[in-house]
């Protein structure tokens, strides 16, 4: 395992590790709140396979450092350091494999430069350019931010509102929560991403999914264990994405966004098919 630091030249300095293997590379862009082993929840089976397999903690996330201003989280500059991820790790063309804020990275990238982008695997997307700008969402989103900043890893659990979560499922996720939250190195700049990534749009509407001429499968998970990641929006990326394909876990099952192994089946069968 080689590991890179990545200078962005705005306070930010990336960190990346990078699997060796002569398999098509993979690079693994986790979501909002989590860091680089929340892809594929820790899951080796990638490089078992003999893939090679990048991965980075984004801005202000696990072992990465934030930007100066507190406000640089927006898609332009999250999809630009993927870029750099790729460019830093000599990647010309990658398979890209994101969740819900790595996913939307992810194809981000692949509308401003797609040569770059093999394939995509989209895990629980839930950007809706209609109701992102809704007040009451951003209210939402500044109410886990402030709590994070104000009272810690608890009161970010709070906010968040695991009680409200069905009992199947309340204490998986709320441990999830908790463990994720536990390996970023600033919960302040987490805070601030907390604010701004919602407050930024990865593309204009979602008509601009059907430019990405890439296979793309998304994942989706059901709404009741994963409330935050609308199925709807999941199908919708899927129909749109001329190359698209949902998959989803069966009705009562734990979402597929959660079991790593699966997960990384799911990759490594897309990583097959794109070279």
């Amino acid at each position: 395992m080689t590991e890179h630091v990545i200078d962005r030249g705005d306070g930010v300095r990336l960190a990346v590790v990078d699997d060796p293997g002569e398999g098509a590379p993979i690079v693994l862009a986790h979501g909002l709140t989590a860091a680089r082993r929340y892809v594929v929840m820790g899951s080796r089976r990638l490089q078992r396979a003999g893939h090679r397999v990048v991965a980075y903690d984004a801005r202000g996330h696990g072992s990465s450092t934030p930007p100066d201003a507190p406000d640089a989280y927006g898609y332009a500059a999250l999809s630009a350091d993927l870029a750099a991820v790729l460019d830093e790790t000599a990647t010309e063309r990658a398979v890209l494999a994101g969740v819900s804020m790595g996913a939307h990275t992810s194809l981000a990238l692949a509308l401003a430069q797609p040569e770059r982008v093999a394939a995509i695997v989209a895990i629980t997307p839930a950007f809706d350019p209609v109701e992102y700008a809704d007040p009451a969402r951003l209210a939402r989103w500044d109410a886990l931010s402030d709590g994070l900043r104000d009272g810690g890893i608890d009161a970010f659990a709070d906010a968040y509102g695991v009680q409200r979560i069905p009992e199947q499922w309340r204490e998986t996720v709320g441990r999830a929560l908790r463990q994720r939250m536990a390996v970023h190195e600033r919960l302040d700049a987490v805070a601030d991403a907390l604010r701004w990534v919602p407050r930024s749009a990865p593309f204009p509407d979602l008509h601009a999914l059907e430019q990405i001429e890439c296979p793309v499968v998304v994942v989706g998970s059901r709404d009741e264990a994963d409330p935050g990641h609308p199925l709807e929006i999941a199908t919708l990326y899927a129909e749109l994405l001329p190359n698209g394909r949902l998959v989803v876990e069966d009705e009562g099952s734990s979402p597929l966004a959660w079991q790593g192994g699966r997960v990384s089946k799911l990759i490594a069968e897309v990583a097959q098919q794109a070279r």
